[in-house]
């Protein structure tokens, strides 16, 4: 998904001159065709990326496209302030990609897992966030960053994962996408955990229940009518993403849908990483293992909301030790 994210940038340079790129502290190699063909419009900058986006933001306010490179945590967590003040107040045209969204870096431990990075940025007026599935969808994401207005959060998996969406339709930022019906229940994600999703949905045909799973791969603006069009006809819903409960995809749902009025609470659970620091090193599988985001724990979510063992504010999981 990266290396798709990013050979989309030199192709988006080559058709229009406003596209800069800005990497920071990134491998030797990257985009070295870029940086060949139009060294003028490629930067990278060491480990300073509050500064980068300080660079981004005077290159957005002079007309110019610039996409910025770097780890999502040193992206969200170290330039809050940049990012708030000198692109969102000036809704800059600034395409921030973030590499290791969620728990991609699990060697590295807690600094480095972005299990925050879309609480942070939502709560930022005028920024969009993405977050594409697999390759196929991340090259049609990026088509449609080009053209869109204001400073956005790509949101970058580790890559080699499962190609699940399909080449049928353009992307198209806002709008959520119904990958598959069902009247038993909704699973309703984002990023890569659509696969999860999917995986659960096929578990629960096994046991003679239909699930329906909506992707939302903009978690920011949120396609609230899609949502509660489809939560509306269905008795549980539960969401799924690798990101922290606090704030993040599931979050953003049932604000929606307790303001549509449809008193999610007695039929919805979430399911994400808790409120902690993740205490393991590991792999990314094996820390989605440890916090249930796992296609077995969302079919059991589902049977169990379904059949009414999961009472309010019981537990819904428990943590592997």
């Amino acid at each position: 998904m990266r290396k798709v994210c990013l050979d989309m940038v030199y192709e988006l340079a080559k058709q229009d001159p406003r596209v800069f790129f800005i990497g920071s502290d990134l491998g030797a190699g990257t985009l070295d065709s870029f940086k060949r063909e139009m060294p003028e419009r490629f930067f990278m900058e060491g480990v300073s990326e509050a500064t980068v986006i300080g660079i981004a933001a005077g290159l957005a306010l002079e007309g110019k496209i610039p996409y910025v490179n770097t780890i999502a945590t040193f992206l969200t967590r170290r330039c809050f302030e940049q990012i708030a003040v000198d692109l969102c107040l000036h809704n800059a045209n600034v395409r921030l990609i973030g590499n290791g969204g969620g728990l991609v870096y699990a060697p590295l431990g807690p600094t480095h897992l972005a299990i925050d990075d879309l609480a942070i940025l939502r709560a930022l007026p005028n920024m969009t966030i993405v977050a594409p599935a697999d390759a196929n969808e991340m090259r049609r994401c990026m088509r449609a960053t080009l053209t869109h207005q204001g400073p956005l959060y790509i949101r970058l998996a580790k890559g080699g994962d499962p190609i699940v969406t399909s080449d049928t339709e353009p992307f198209t930022i806002g709008r959520a996408v119904l990958m598959r019906e069902g009247a038993d229940a909704l699973l309703v994600t984002t990023g890569v955990t659509l696969q999860v999703a999917l995986a659960a949905a096929a578990l629960l045909r096994e046991q003679g229940v239909e699930a329906a799973v909506l992707h939302l791969p903009t978690v920011k603006p949120l396609d609230a009518g899609t949502l509660i069009r489809h939560a509306a006809e269905v008795p549980a819903i539960v969401t799924v993403e690798e990101h922290t409960l606090m704030g993040g995809l599931g979050s953003a749902v049932v604000e929606a849908l307790a303001e549509a009025g449809l008193a999610p609470a007695k039929r919805l659970k979430r399911i994400g990483i808790p409120d902690v620091f993740p205490d393991q090193y590991g792999s990314q599988a094996s820390l989605m293992r440890r916090y249930g985001i796992t296609a077995e724990h969302a079919a059991a979510t589902v049977t169990g909301l379904l059949s009414g063992a999961l009472r309010e504010g019981a537990p819904s999981m428990t943590l592997e030790p």
